[in-house]
């Protein structure tokens, strides 16, 4: 063996030690990681390191990237159907996308995850209820998952219930209102499926000059974590802040990394304040993180079902955010 091999060796195991708590708790850094270093060795070396690093995914060859053949025009139309035996419990997979469930209790709130990797950010996408944009119709997050092909879905920020000429909502690269709002913060999702979050519209003008594309955009709020940092939420922000309630967020791990989330409430689990919700998707490794609507709107739906307990009567929604295949089925 090499001596540059075994140093490395060296080094790898050490990192590994080291970052084990970080994995375990977003276990999708450690495919994004391990992608990235191999990316940039060749031969024994990256065999090497990915005998030593097995992939935090299924255990085959069939990584996502980014760059890919896969992708999904900017509009309405649902997503390709997924491949039925591409589903388990646990969660799904074909050559553009992976997603996995996970399920955890932590100090009596019950915690529904999505962890979810894509090819193409075509594939992170926005669906309403209505025909347009400007309709007032609403449906449940499962009838719109259902239409849309989701694999999984959550509920967006119900945008018929925010209908101020000051709130910024764009969806799928139609704009419905682009005014700046001091008083929520906004999400932007470009057309890298990258995340921008806004508090109260700071630094908001200076992003529109700039050179990225619009395609979703939400004013909900509050923003939980930004540019990697946990945010300390207001205590004055609107939707009840303070309370332990049902609640509901999206956040961007990483390059075509996403994580959604839903905090159960008002049954056996206890919910969460916003500061809790923070702290929770900072605490899974999220880059950007922003709260959505929550309450009785709080629904995550996987494979056609509704992944977290709706004991508390569900809400006929807007809007819905979700992620689709981009593996075209047989003619």
């Amino acid at each position: 063996m090499k001596l540059s091999v075994r140093i490395l060796l060296v080094l790898m195991c050490a990192a590994l030690v080291l970052s084990m708590p970080f994995v375990l708790s977003a276990p999708y850094m450690l495919g994004e990681a391990q992608w990235m270093l191999m990316e940039e060795m060749d031969g024994d070396e990256g065999a090497l390191l990915g005998w030593l690093i097995p992939s935090a995914y299924a255990e085959d060859d069939n990584v996502v990237v980014e760059e890919s053949e896969y992708s999904l025009p900017i509009d309405f139309t649902p997503g390709c159907a997924p491949d039925p035996n591409g589903f388990t419990e646990a969660g799904y997979e074909d050559e553009s996308i992976r997603v996995q469930m996970e399920t955890r209790e932590e100090n009596g709130v019950i915690w529904r995850i999505a962890w979810v990797e894509i090819a193409s950010p075509t594939q992170l996408r926005t669906a309403i209820a209505g025909k347009k944009l400007t309709s007032k119709t609403t449906a449940r997050v499962a009838a719109m998952a259902e239409k849309n092909n989701a694999i999984v879905a959550i509920n967006g920020d119900n945008f018929v219930d925010n209908p101020s000429a000051t709130s910024f909502e764009y969806r799928m690269g139609q704009k419905l209102r682009n005014k700046s709002n001091k008083l929520r913060d906004i999400l932007i999702i470009d057309e890298k499926g990258d995340f921008h979050t806004f508090i109260r519209s700071q630094g908001l003008d200076e992003f529109l000059d700039g050179e990225h594309t619009i395609v979703n955009a939400f004013t909900f709020g509050p923003a939980l974590v930004k540019e990697g940092e946990l945010l300390t939420t207001d205590p004055e922000y609107k939707y009840n802040p303070n309370g332990k309630e049902p609640r509901a967020a999206i956040g961007q791990l990483g390059k075509l990394s996403y994580v959604m989330v839903i905090a159960e409430g008002r049954g056996e689990s206890v919910g969460v304040t916003h500061q809790g919700l923070a702290d929770f998707m900072y605490s899974l490794g999220c880059m950007e993180a922003y709260n959505l609507d929550g309450g009785g709107s709080a629904a995550m739906v996987y494979n056609g079902e509704y992944y977290n307990d709706l004991s508390s009567s569900e809400r006929s929604l807007s809007d819905m955010i979700y992620f689709a295949s981009a593996v075209p089925g047989d003619e």
